[in-house]
């Protein structure tokens, strides 16, 4: 039977026919353009520049040390698809929803190209998130482009010792902050993420933390994102940790790729009671590892050392305790050093029981964030005081 004109006309523009064509159409433009060689300029735009520094959710050390003051030079570095050796190089800083800090318009900056790889650095406010957006320009046109996203300009601290400041209490806590602006660096794989527990520490422990509640607070106080590099493991000794052991390197790595951070965060001592390590010998211990460690990376930043020698589950050696408590006192007295909290003063129902074997209860876990709090305000007033003799260079 012969279709009547009218009826053809009726076919060819209905809703199908048209949703046949528009998908004919998107075909034929996605199999044009998937013959484009990779990393090429196109008619579509620039090509495309692969960052690898910073990494998504990084988190770099600021200058400041109020809410929100501050800035970093950020490091910029990746690939090329192709030399661009006579290139100008643009970035800016886009504020994300809910930042703190501010952002840049398109600026210029330095770079260094060897071949397909650059490095350069750039100045960012304090605060975060931002994506962080760059742009290669030849002449009048963008050669290449990239960015990434998020990245902030806070806090950063490095944690080190063993079960305590590892994932080692009863309690797993996720990060509070509405932003995921408190973070944590993987130091296997050289990524960050939200720091929600269990910490990526190098010894695989599963349980809860001290660390979201404290960086939660200290965001909200700093206006800042806050960042942790936890290479602590448990059941180690001062003695493991000196430069000729397998984790000093370790933590050595760890601070030269942060490049910079406030402090590190030593909580450690059970190890040294079990094996009756004297006051001297922790004393030169903690001294060598500290010097080697700062020697390595090029500039020096404080120890803020936990008294944490309680184990209740599994021993009660008050001299022993004793022995590595006083110490930590004469450690403090020395330059590099400072007075961490006091957590051995959480007993009772801030400890796991003897089934858990774990150190603190979630109570314990929280009034032990609270105590680091205090001191890191302390310290960060420290270092307002010392600006305002020795300004940072603007």
């Amino acid at each position: 039977m012969m279709m009547k004109p009218l009826a053809m006309d009726r076919l060819v523009r209905s809703p199908l026919s048209r949703l046949v064509s528009t998908l004919f159409a998107a075909t034929t433009i996605w199999l044009s353009s998937s013959c484009c060689v990779s990393g090429q300029a196109t008619a579509a735009g620039p090509a495309m520049l692969t960052l690898d520094w910073p990494r998504p959710h990084q988190v770099v050390q600021r200058t400041g040390t109020d809410p929100e003051a501050g800035h970093a030079d950020v490091r910029i570095a990746g690939e090329l698809p192709k030399a661009a050796d006579q290139a100008k190089w643009w970035y800016r800083v886009v504020s994300l929803d809910g930042a703190t800090g501010s952002g840049t318009d398109w600026t210029t900056f330095d770079v260094k190209v060897t071949g397909t790889n650059f490095d350069g650095m750039a100045r960012v406010a304090a605060g975060g998130w931002y994506r962080l957006e760059v742009r290669a320009i030849g002449g009048k046109a963008v050669i290449a482009a990239g960015k990434v996203e998020p990245i902030g300009v806070g806090e950063v601290f490095v944690v080190a010792g063993q079960s305590y400041a590892t994932n080692c209490n009863d309690e797993r806590f996720k990060v509070a902050e509405p932003h995921g602006r408190v973070v944590a660096f993987d130091s296997a794989k050289g990524t960050w993420g939200i720091a929600n527990d269990p910490q990526p520490t190098p010894d695989g422990s599963d349980g809860g933390s001290i660390w979201p509640p404290l960086g939660d607070a200290l965001a909200k106080e700093l206006r800042v994102p806050i960042g942790f590099a936890n290479v602590a493991v448990g059941a180690t000794s001062s003695q493991q940790w000196m430069p000729d052991g397998q984790l000093h390197p370790r933590l050595v790595k760890a601070e030269q790729t942060l490049g910079r951070f406030r402090a590190v965060l030593w909580q450690q001592g059970e190890s040294d009671v079990i094996a009756k390590t004297t006051t001297e010998k922790y004393v030169a211990n903690l001294k060598t590892i500290r010097e080697t460690a700062a020697k390595a990376c090029g500039f020096e930043s404080p120890w803020l050392l936990a008294k944490s020698t309680l184990h209740p589950t599994v021993y009660n050696d008050p001299v022993g305790e004793g022995r590595i408590r006083g110490a930590i006192d004469e450690l403090v007295k020395l330059p590099g050093f400072r007075a961490g909290p006091d957590t051995d003063t959480l007993t009772g129902e801030n400890r796991g029981d003897a089934k858990s074997r774990r150190h603190f209860s979630g109570i314990g876990q929280r009034r032990a964030a609270e105590m680091w709090l205090a001191v890191l305000k302390r310290e960060l007033e420290t270092a307002k005081a010392a600006m305002a003799i020795t300004p940072v260079a603007k």
